[in-house]
């Protein structure tokens, strides 16, 4: 994607504790990142959560439904969280926070984010083609 999101999800950070946040393509590249986060730290991230998403999928059977969709996967460490979203287009948001963070606020955020990223990664830009 050309079409630098970062700004968008530095929005994400506005929840105290939140440190970091990725935006993922559907194939494990990074798209875009926040200041905090280095672009090859943010790489290794995408690849990473890209597998995870695809692990979280096919346990799907396990909540009592196969079709049931997988909207979020959570991962708790003794420092913090990884919070994993569906972002639309087949696209993936990764949000890191500290063991502080306020999981329902944090969720939220991310959920209003999430809405917002998919409506800006599904309008078409414009360009001017000039045919011969």
């Amino acid at each position: 994607m050309s079409d630098d999101l970062s700004w968008m999800l530095e929005d994400a950070l506005a929840i105290p504790h939140a440190l970091h946040a990725v935006l993922i393509s559907a194939d494990g590249l990074q798209m875009s990142r926040t200041a905090e986060i280095g672009r090859d730290d943010a790489d290794k991230v995408a690849a990473a959560v890209s597998g995870l998403q695809s692990l979280s999928r096919s346990v799907g059977f396990f909540c009592g439904d196969d079709g049931t969709t997988w909207r979020q996967t959570l991962i708790e460490f003794d420092g913090g969280w990884v919070f994993l979203n569906a972002a639309g287009g087949g696209s993936y948001l990764a949000v890191a926070a500290s063991a502080e963070v306020d999981m329902g606020d944090i969720t939220y955020r991310m959920q209003q984010l999430v809405s917002r990223l998919g409506k800006a990664m599904s309008t078409a830009r414009r360009t001017d083609t000039v045919t011969s």
